[in-house]
Order: C-alpha cells, then sequence, then structure tokens
C-alpha cells in the first residue's frame, strides 16, 4: 500500500496523555503523505477529513490513531474495496490505562503507531468476488421446524424447497389433536394449529415441497450449493444459496430403561406410544384393552443421566403436562400421578401447569423411580419422594417420558472421524499422522446414515457434538454450524418444544437469507460479517502437507488427489487458521498476512540495554481478549507499559514465524490471549484456542533445545467478561520474564 495518511485524534483524553505533536514527527519519519491532527476525529468533519483525503487522491490508506478499532466502527467505515484503514488505540492502550505525561506511555504510544504503519504498509485492497449467486433457500426437514424456515424465507422473497423423508409434513406434531397453549390465557389446551401453517407454506407460489425423499447429494459452496434430491417420480437437480437442517428429534431407546419396566410389561408405555393412543381414540391397557384406572408418569425416563442422556430434553414436562389434560378431559374417572425429579415449565407454560394441578384426580409429587414391578397391575416403587422415603404406588399403565434425541447422521462415525482427524492435526511423527488419517478416510462416508450428503473432505454431515447434536457455536452464533451457509434449526439443534421450534426456525431462515445476501456482496458472516478480502493461495510453493486443509474448522477447503487445496472462498470465514497451520507461509489475506504482522513485531523498538525496558508482545484475539481489555481500560485498570498488543484474528491464525521473529529480534517474552474453548465455552472459530495450544507447546520444545527457557511463551485463554484479569495476566508474565533475564538474543 502506497500513499499512507496518519490521523491522529486528541480527544478521549488522548491530548492531555501524550505528546501528539510527537507522534506526528513519527509520522513523518515514517514517510507518511499527510498526517493530521483532530480534536475529534469521529466527528462529522474528522471523518470528513479522511474521506477527503481518500476522494482527493493525497492517500490511499489510512492510520487511524484514535480509539479501539472495536469503537466507532460505523463512524470510520469506508468502502473497503476502495480504503485501506488500519486503526491504533491511543486511547485505550494508552490514554486509559496508562499514567499520563509517563515517558513509557509516549514510547508505547510511539511503538504503537510505527507498528499501525507497518501493518498498512503491508495491506492490499481485497477483490470483489464476481459470482452468480442462487436465492433459494433449501429446507431439509418438513417438520414445526423446517415449515416455520421454509414460511420466513418464503416471506422474505426467497424461493424455497423443502425436502422431507417422510410421506407428510408436520412431522410428529401434526399427528397430534391438541398442544401446550402458546398464547393467553395459557391455562387449557390448545388446538392443533399445524395444518394451517402446513397451508401457510405450500400455498406459495416459490415453495416446492418434496416428500418421501432425500438428500442424494450437495456440493459448492454458499450462494452455489448444487443439490440432487431423489424422489418416488425420480430424481431431481437444483441450486441453493444456503441450507436449512430442522431433520428434527425422535424418542429415546425406552429398550435401555428395563429398571423402569419397559419390555418387562406391555403396560409401561413411552409417551410416544400413548399419544398414538390418545390420537386413535382412547387410552387402554395393552394386556386387557379396558380403561386404566390410575396412569403413572414417569418424568426424565433416560435423560438428566450420565448413564444415558445427560441433557433435559425440554419438551418432555410440557407432553406430560398435556397428555394428563387431555386424559382428563376426555376420561375424567381416570386418576393419574406425575414422578418428576424437577417439572420445569419455563415462561408462560408455568400456568398451564398451575390449571393441570388444579384437576380433580390429578397428583405431582417429586421422587425417583428405584423400580418398576409387576404385569397386569404395576407397582412403582419410590425414594426419596415428596411421599416419603420408601413408598409404592399401584398404576394400571406406566408412561414413561423418554428424552429427545436428535436425527442428525450417525454420531458415532462422524465422531470417530472427528477424532482421528484430530489426532492427525496434532500427531508428533509423521507415521502417526498418516494412521489417524487412514482411520478418517474409513469414516469420512458412514454410507446408509448421511442426511445432507454433503461433498466435504471433512465428511458428509454435520460435525457433531457428543451427544449427535450438530457442533454450533451455542455461546455467541447458535444457529452457525461448522459449515458455512448451512444451519441448524430445531430440536435436532438443542432439545426444545414446538413452541421454541417454530422460533428457532424463523431464526435459522433469516441467518440463511442474511448469508445469501453476504455472499452476493463478497462478504464473510459471522464471526467477521462484511469481510471482504479473501485468501490467497500461492500453490506453486505448496508441499500438499494438508495442515491447512485438516484444520479449517468450516470445511473451506478441499484437496485434489494430490492433496493439493482446492478452495471455496465463499465457505471461508476469514479466521485465518490456514495462514497459521502453513509451514511454508503461502497464505495470506490483503488485509492479514504473516508478513504484516511481522513487520509489526519488527516495527517494536527493543532497547539493546535490558536494564532500561524490557519488551513484551501480546497476541491478543480480537473476539474475546480485546473487547475484555478495552473494558478494562474503560474502567482505568492500569497494565505493564512495556506490553506492546497486536490485535489478530484469531490464536489459531498465529504463525510460528512471529514468535521466532519475536525472540530473534530481542523481545523478552511472548503471551497469546484467545477465547476459551472446551465444552463450557467456544473459541469464536471452533478450535482456534486449541489449535494455538497444540502448536504452541511443540515450539517450547524449540525454545529448550535452542537454549531459551519455554517460560517466554504462555497462552492464556479467557472470556469477554474477564476483563479484570487480562491486566492481572500480562504484569504477571512481565514479572516472570523480569525474573528470566534477558532475551539471549538481544542485541544480535
Amino acid at each position: 500500500m502506497e500513499r499512507l495518511g496518519v490521523f491522529l485524534c486528541t480527544g478521549c483524553g488522548i491530548g492531555e496523555a501524550l505528546k501528539v505533536d510527537a507522534l506526528a514527527s513519527t509520522a513523518g519519519e515514517l514517510g507518511a503523505a499527510t498526517c493530521t491532527t483532530h480534536p475529534c476525529l469521529c466527528s462529522p468533519e474528522g471523518v470528513a477529513t479522511i474521506r477527503a483525503a481518500f476522494e482527493d487522491g493525497t492517500i490511499g490508506g489510512a492510520l487511524v490513531a484514535a480509539c479501539s478499532p472495536l469503537a466507532k466502527s460505523t463512524e470510520f467505515r469506508f468502502d473497503p474495496a476502495k480504503c485501506a484503514v488500519e486503526r491504533v488505540s491511543l486511547r485505550e492502550q494508552c490514554a486509559w490505562s496508562h499514567p499520563a505525561g509517563d515517558e513509557d506511555t509516549q514510547v508505547l504510544a510511539d511503538d504503537l503507531v510505527r507498528m499501525g504503519y507497518a501493518r498498512l504498509a503491508k495491506t492490499n485492497l481485497p477483490k470483489p468476488i464476481a459470482e452468480t449467486i442462487e436465492r433459494t433457500v433449501l429446507v431439509v426437514g418438513g417438520g414445526v421446524a423446517g415449515l416455520a424456515a421454509a414460511r420466513a424465507a418464503a416471506e422474505m422473497g426467497h424461493p424455497v424447497v423443502v425436502v422431507e423423508s417422510g410421506d407428510h409434513l408436520g412431522g410428529h406434531v401434526a399427528k397430534l389433536s391438541h398442544l401446550v397453549p402458546d398464547r393467553p390465557p395459557y391455562d387449557t389446551l390448545q388446538p392443533n394449529r399445524i395444518a394451517d401453517l402446513i397451508a401457510a407454506v405450500t400455498s406459495k407460489p416459490d415453495v416446492r415441497v418434496y416428500t418421501s425423499a432425500k438428500i442424494r447429494s450437495i456440493t459448492g459452496q454458499p450462494g452455489q450449493f448444487h443439490v440432487e434430491i431423489d424422489t418416488p417420480s425420480g430424481g431431481h437437480t437444483l441450486m441453493a444459496g444456503a441450507v436449512v437442517q430442522a431433520t428434527g428429534s425422535r424418542p429415546f431407546d425406552a429398550g435401555k430403561l428395563g429398571h423402569l419396566g419397559y419390555g418387562a410389561s406391555p403396560n409401561v408405555v413411552t409417551a410416544s406410544r400413548l399419544d398414538e393412543m390418545l390420537a386413535g381414540g382412547g387410552v387402554t391397557r395393552p394386556t386387557d384393552g379396558k380403561l386404566p384406572g390410575r396412569i403413572v408418569f414417569v418424568q426424565c425416563a433416560g435423560s438428566r443421566d450420565p448413564q444415558h442422556l445427560p441433557y433435559c430434553s425440554a419438551d418432555c414436562c410440557g407432553t406430560t403436562l398435556r397428555q394428563v389434560a387431555q386424559i382428563h378431559q376426555a376420561h375424567p374417572e381416570v386418576e393419574t400421578a406425575v414422578i418428576y425429579r424437577d417439572m420445569r415449565t419455563p415462561g408462560q407454560i408455568e400456568r398451564f401447569y398451575a390449571a393441570v394441578q388444579q384437576q380433580p384426580g390429578s397428583m405431582f409429587t417429586r421422587g425417583e423411580v428405584a423400580s418398576i414391578s409387576g404385569n397386569g397391575t404395576l407397582v412403582v416403587h419410590l425414594k426419596d419422594s415428596l411421599l416419603g422415603d420408601d413408598v409404592e404406588l399401584q398404576a394400571d399403565l406406566v408412561v414413561l417420558a423418554t428424552g429427545a434425541v436428535p436425527n442428525s447422521a450417525d454420531g458415532e462415525a462422524i465422531r470417530t472421524f472427528r477424532d482421528a482427524t484430530k489426532r492427525s492435526q496434532t500427531a508428533e511423527s509423521e507415521t502417526q499422522r498418516d494412521e489417524a488419517r487412514k482411520i478418517a478416510e474409513q469414516f469420512a462416508a458412514h454410507e446408509g446414515t448421511e442426511i445432507l450428503n454433503l461433498g466435504y473432505r471433512q465428511g458428509p454431515d454435520l460435525p457433531t457434538l457428543r451427544q449427535g447434536f450438530p457442533d454450533s457455536h451455542f455461546i455467541c452464533f447458535p444457529y452457525e454450524t461448522r459449515r458455512t451457509g448451512i444451519y441448524a434449526a430445531g430440536s435436532l439443534r438443542a432439545p426444545m418444544d414446538s413452541v421454541q421450534a417454530t422460533e428457532d426456525g424463523f431464526g435459522a431462515a433469516m441467518k440463511a437469507v442474511q448469508c445469501i445476501n453476504a455472499a452476493g456482496r463478497s462478504e464473510a458472516v459471522h464471526p467477521r460479517s462484511g469481510d471482504i478480502g479473501t485468501p490467497d493461495f500461492f500453490l506453486q510453493r505448496c508441499t500438499q502437507c494438508k495442515r491447512c486443509t485438516e484444520e479449517c474448522p468450516f470445511g473451506t477447503l478441499n484437496e485434489d488427489e494430490k492433496g493439493t487445496p482446492q478452495l471455496n472462498i465463499l465457505r471461508c470465514r476469514r479466521c485465518g487458521i490456514c495462514m497459521g497451520a502453513c509451514p511454508e507461509r503461502i497464505i495470506s489475506f490483503p488485509d492479514y498476512s504473516v508478513d504484516a504482522v511481522a513487520s509489526m513485531i519488527k516495527a517494536t523498538s527493543v532497547p539493546e540495554d535490558y536494564e532500561e525496558k524490557p519488551r513484551i508482545i501480546a497476541l491478543i484475539c480480537e473476539n474475546d481478549a480485546l473487547p475484555a481489555l478495552d473494558a478494562a481500560a474503560a474502567r482505568r485498570i492500569q497494565w505493564n507499559p512495556w506490553v506492546r498488543v497486536i490485535p489478530i484474528r484469531c490464536l489459531g491464525s498465529t504463525n510460528i514465524v512471529w514468535i521466532a521473529d519475536s525472540l530473534s529480534r530481542g523481545i523478552d517474552g511472548v503471551v497469546l490471549i484467545g477465547c476459551k474453548y472446551g465444552d463450557d465455552y467456544q473459541c469464536h472459530y471452533v478450535r482456534g484456542s486449541e489449535l494455538a495450544h497444540t502448536r504452541l507447546g511443540n515450539v517450547q520444545e524449540t525454545l529448550q533445545r535452542l537454549a531459551l527457557e519455554k517460560e517466554r511463551i504462555r497462552v492464556v485463554e479467557l472470556s469477554h467478561d474477564e476483563f479484570e484479569r487480562i491486566p492481572a495476566i500480562l504484569d504477571e508474565f512481565c514479572k516472570e520474564v523480569v525474573d528470566l533475564g534477558p532475551n539471549p538474543l538481544k542485541g544480535f
């Protein structure tokens, strides 16, 4: 990038804390085409100054030295295809977090300007993708969530194709006569209106519905998915811009609940079997066909159980309340007893719960079912119940409120594939790497269980979590999956009832439409929504090591028979994990590259005399760590002025050369701070933090062989609300570096 301008803001305390004239002199030394100081750069007048410099050709790129890049994003947004902008945080990282007028604060600000200028000099303008984008939304699954998604997408003006494996729309809800109320007064059964939703969808001229159908294959990328469908009438081919998978859930296998009498007595049935009885005209005991005098409902049958389903299935309590209400409505003489651990009736369902409790012949008690015995008349053995420590209830019929299992692809095969792929990424030897790859290839396809049949090197369906739910980003972007442009909805995504599934379908449809529109503008989706810069692969130097294709969390890269990566640009989330994985450093983005960050490190001042000041490089993730740092600064929490912060997109984008450059230049320590990872939290790019840990572990071993202390590198995880931790982390690390002494490479 040539003709760079520097724009210095003196507002928000910057002018009082720093010698802005000295920073302007630094800009002149760097060769800036222009340097402007403004008392409020984010004001209309300040922004107009920058825009005018772009428009009259004075500058091709602007370094905005003011507030955090996470602040005032609207004000400092210029056409990214024409204007390169880099931002330096003088407010949060200097004026608000370090003593005003202090020498160290001024040196820090000077370094930040030099580093920002170096990065801007390495920035190129992105080239928009010239692609034809299909606007059709493909909905896989015709239950409540799928129908809601289809209706929402159609009403937003998009053609819709619905593919349902069954012979009718509506899923299991279509077989019910009544539902849990979802409107005032919330205390009585509600007629099932699924037929109205089905009619609303099928009557739309731009909606095509295929029943008794399955997906033969989906290839391509967002905006350009090529879809092949098998139906009883033959095959169909179409293009889709985005996909909503809403394939629902199925009841947990009650055959695994022998201690609750299932299989031992025909009079122990599941909730789904009871629904069939209610739909068929009445409730009868299977052994004699008579109306039962007392029905006992057992909640959490298989749910919230570490031996079966460790999660709450969300819909079981509401289903039981509906069934109890239907029984009392049709058969007032029948007694019902509900045995529960906790009745979970969120929101307005609590009103329905209270109304059902008041019905004559209805009893609810907290307790645990130890066992169920008998054949004709059953005996339900309770322990730790509100009725007593050891109580028996007689029942003519027992109903097990079994949990829900997502209708995703074969979870075991997918998990085996995922685990083998992970081992291939972290293997210490090439032999171990090859063995893990062979296992992954065996499980990449699992014929007969596929749903989407994706043409991705990372498997034909959505990656799943331990319990079979698609691995969406449950913390920040719940509908997002690891496959860009493919969104999970309904009880496939998470346990939920039909009301929640309806809302979920609407949400997934909105994300699908946003994705199509973003693809039309050449933009990425979350979390870097709006980014038009796409990765460039200098394939002439590619060694076919496959690290980029294996480590990309989103399936962006396929590979040919030689192992050369094949980029699907519209699948890319712009995280840079491939850039961090590449040992040959052949991958770069227009505004984010190995060379750009390396140039920032080289622009940092490193005093030759260690006694003067050590230097620390902090590579900080822009998603959690940088907001936490900004929040700490907003509270005027101070941290060590020896730290030089470099925002990066994800810890997974860290290329080892940055560590090598830092240490070889005499930097005394490098700390990487990013998102937490694991079951309780998630990296914004799924596995970035985890990959950084793995890579940096190998680097620390190399340091020891070079007689450098491994403690000079540290990786830390935190969430964005742990803002009080981050200054303490920086201060503690600086103290440890001081105790280690100077970098032996300082001065070379």
